[in-house]
């Protein structure tokens, strides 16, 4: 049975998916994207606790998260891509242009396609 501390970082992780999903298909993709990125943190940060059973370290780093959980390297250049999804998503500062003028169906997509597949190797780690 998963531990209470890991299982509300993965709970959180799958909701946040479906937010992504939601938004995907209502045509928010700037939101899909953030959420996208907000799900594969929480996954790691849930497979970080079941395997180093400490605190959930601060840093927003999908690469540094892998490193410490032992994620397949196949995935490294996609979480390296992802990473910067919880910034530039949300602060027309941090990006070229307004977030929600970024994002498309087209440049999105891929970011959920990446997100299920890292979510679903993390699901079969967790214990």
């Amino acid at each position: 049975m998963m531990r209470q501390d890991v299982q509300i970082w993965w709970l959180q992780s799958e909701d946040d998916f479906d937010a992504a999903e939601y938004n995907f298909k209502g045509g928010k993709f700037f939101l899909a994207a953030f959420m996208s990125q907000q799900a594969v943190e929480k996954a790691l940060k849930a497979l970080f606790l079941q395997e180093k059973k400490g605190v959930v370290p601060q840093s927003h780093s999908l690469v540094y998260l892998s490193n410490e959980t032992g994620v397949p390297h196949k995935f490294t250049s996609f979480l390296r891509e992802l990473t910067p999804k919880f910034i530039d998503t949300r602060y027309p500062d941090a990006a070229v242009d307004l977030p929600s003028r970024i994002y498309d169906q087209k440049n999105t997509e891929k970011f959920l396609v990446g997100a299920k597949e890292v979510i679903s190797w993390v699901k079969t780690r967790l214990k």
